[in-house]
C-alpha cells in the first residue's frame, strides 16, 4: 500500500519550495481547481487561473510568490517558481506504484536468459533465449520478449507489450499496453508486377528515460538500427516506421507517422497526426504543428504548419470552390496580372507626384 496522506511542510520539502500556513495540514491527493475539496492540493499556473482559485474549495495551492499574494482569501500555500513542474513531481507522490516484486509461475523464462534481481514479471509472459532484464524492471502480464531482447533497469514493459528483433532498451524505459516493438518494417522490392519480401536485419536501440504510448509500432531497420535516443517521449498510436532516428528529448503526439530512414533531429516537438515521409532529415528544435505533412527537408528550428485549419462549413466551401478556380489558372498568367497590376500602381503613384 502507498502512504496516502502528507503534511504540507513535508510535500514543500519534496519540491523544494516554501511552505505557507499550517504545516501539519494534511493532504491527501491532487486535484483540479473545479473538484478539489479541502484534503486536496491544486497548482495555478497562471493569473488567467486565479478567479478560478478564488472558487476553488482546495485545501493548499501551489503557486509563485506573485499569485499567492492575489489569494488573499487563501490560508495554505506552496510557494515554488514553476507551479506546473512542482505538481507534475508530485504526481510521482501520489500515484499508485507496483511494489509486487517475483515472478509468477505461470510466465516462461529461457534458461539462458539473465533476470536481475527485485523485478516482477507477470503472468503468463514469455522471455526468450539469451534475453537480459534488468534490476527493479516491470514486467506486465501476457507480454514477450524475444530472443536477445535486452532490457536496462527501472522499466516498466505493460500487459500485451511485444520487444522483438533483438532490440535494446536502456534504463527507464517505459512502454505501454499492446505497442510492438522491433517488428518487420514494410520492405519490400517490386519486380514483375509483384512485391518481393526484404527481410529486416537490423535493430532498434531506445535511449535512456523513453516514454512509448499504447498501440505504438516501432519497427527495426532493414540494415541500420531504429533510434530512439534519450528522453524521447511517444504518444499512444503512433508509426516509426525502419531506420529511422528521432534525436534526444524529442516529443511526437498521438497519430504521427514517420516513414523510413528519416531523421529526425533533438528538441523537436510533432503535433498530433503529422505525417513524415521516407529518407528526409529534419534539424534540431523544429515544431510542427497537429496534421502537418512534411514533403522535404528542414534545415531551420522554427515552427512549421501545413494543411488547411477548420472553417464553418460553407465558408470552406466557398474556399475551396476559389482554390480550384486558382489552380485552374496558369502560373504565368496570374505573373503577368500581377505585374501588369504593379505597372499601374507605379504609374498612378508618378502621375500623383507631378500633380504636387
Amino acid at each position: 500500500m502507498n502512504r496516502r496522506r502528507y503534511r504540507l511542510e513535508e510535500l514543500a520539502h519534496l519540491i523544494k519550495g516554501e511552505y505557507f500556513g499550517e504545516k501539519d495540514f494534511q493532504v491527501s491527493n491532487l486535484a483540479s481547481l473545479e473538484l478539489a475539496q479541502n484534503q486536496h492540493i491544486c497548482f495555478v499556473n497562471g493569473e488567467k487561473y486565479l478567479a478560478q482559485a478564488e472558487a476553488s474549495h482546495a485545501g493548499a495551492y501551489i503557486v509563485t510568490e506573485t499569485l499567492k499574494q492575489q489569494l488573499n482569501q487563501k490560508k495554505n500555500f506552496i510557494v515554488v517558481d514553476n507551479p506546473y513542474l512542482a505538481f507534475a513531481v508530485l504526481t510521482h507522490v501520489f500515484e499508485t506504484k507496483i511494489v509486487q516484486r517475483g515472478i509468477e509461475l505461470t510466465a516462461q523464462i529461457h534458461p539462458s536468459a539473465t533476470i536481475a534481481d527485485e523485478v516482477y514479471i507477470g503472468h503468463y509472459v514469455v522471455i526468450g533465449e539469451n534475453c537480459v532484464v534488468g534490476r527493479n524492471t516491470i514486467i506486465q502480464a501476457h507480454s514477450f520478449i524475444d530472443d536477445g531482447v535486452e532490457i536496462g533497469k527501472d522499466c516498466f514493459i505493460d500487459a500485451h507489450v511485444t520487444i522483438t528483433g533483438q532490440a535494446k532498451l536502456k534504463d527507464r524505459v517505459r512502454i505501454h499496453a499492446n505497442t510492438a516493438i522491433g517488428t518487420e518494417g514494410f520492405g519490400f522490392a517490386p519486380y514483375q508486377d509483384k512485391w518481393h519480401r526484404i527481410a529486416q536485419l537490423g535493430s532498434v536501440q531506445i535511449g535512456n528515460g523513453v516514454r512509448i504510448g499504447s498501440n505504438c509500432s516501432i519497427d527495426r531497420g532493414a540494415l541500420d538500427d531504429t533510434i530512439l535516443e534519450d528522453g524521447v517521449i511517444i504518444d499512444n498510436l503512433v508509426q516509426i516506421a525502419h531506420n529511422v532516428y528521432i534525436g534526444a528529448n524529442t516529443a511526437i503526439a498521438a497519430k504521427c507517422g514517420v516513414a523510413g530512414s528519416t531523421k529526425i533531429g533533438k528538441n523537436c516537438i510533432l503535433g498530433g497526426a503529422c505525417g513524415v515521409v521516407g529518407h528526409l532529415e529534419i534539424t534540431d528544435n523544429v515544431i510542427l504543428t497537429a496534421m502537418s505533412m512534411v514533403t522535404k527537408n528542414i534545415s531551420e528550428a522554427g515552427t512549421y504548419s501545413s494543411g488547411m485549419g477548420l472553417f464553418e462549413n460553407s465558408h470552406w466551401k466557398k474556399t475551396i470552390v476559389r482554390l480550384r478556380q486558382l489552380a485552374d489558372v496558369p502560373l504565368t498568367q496570374i505573373t503577368k496580372r500581377l505585374d501588369h497590376m504593379q505597372a499601374q500602381l507605379e504609374s498612378l503613384e508618378s502621375t500623383l507626384k507631378l500633380r504636387k
